[in-house]
């Protein structure tokens, strides 16, 4: 008996396991992130807040229905802004969406970058963006990295 019910959960277990498998499709393509505005916003405490504004293209034939985001930004090497968000809107297939998120300041973080720039001579900071988007059990997270420049000055920076 004992046998028996081991073969039937094997041969659900292989069924399920199976199933999931195929719902990935083979052509899914992880979606394309950008940063498309940077700004500080009125903050109610010491930290300043942030509102970042990311541009996300869905290159799927299926909606992108995201479940999470969470984010880090390194200035100069220092952890500045890190935040999560859960509330993101459905990115329809072949399509655009932007995702407006708000972060604080990491005390510790800004303290160092502020060190950092007493101490450079240079009018441009590099910047390390990470984002870890969840689209949902079925599909694998993805992660997105940029490095760039940001110029100190005003200028645009390539």
């Amino acid at each position: 008996m004992f046998k028996h019910l081991l073969q039937i959960i094997s041969a659900a277990s292989i069924l399920l396991f199976s199933g999931c498998a195929g719902l990935q499709t083979s052509d899914y393509q992880d979606p394309a992130v950008s940063i498309s505005t940077f700004k500080m916003v009125p903050s109610q405490g010491i930290a300043p807040r942030f509102e970042i504004g990311l541009r996300i293209v869905n290159p799927n034939r299926e909606a992108l229905e995201l479940k999470g985001i969470a984010y880090t930004i390194d200035i100069e090497g220092n952890r500045v802004l890190t935040g999560a968000a859960n509330e993101l809107p459905i990115i329809e297939a072949y399509s655009e969406g932007d995702v407006t998120l708000q972060a604080s300041t990491d005390l510790f973080g800004g303290l160092g970058l502020i060190t950092d720039l007493m101490k450079q001579k240079s009018d441009k900071v590099t910047y390390d963006l990470h984002v870890k988007l969840d689209a949902g059990s079925f599909r694998p997270l993805v992660h997105v990295d940029r490095t760039g420049e940001m110029s100190l000055t005003g200028e645009q920076t390539k």
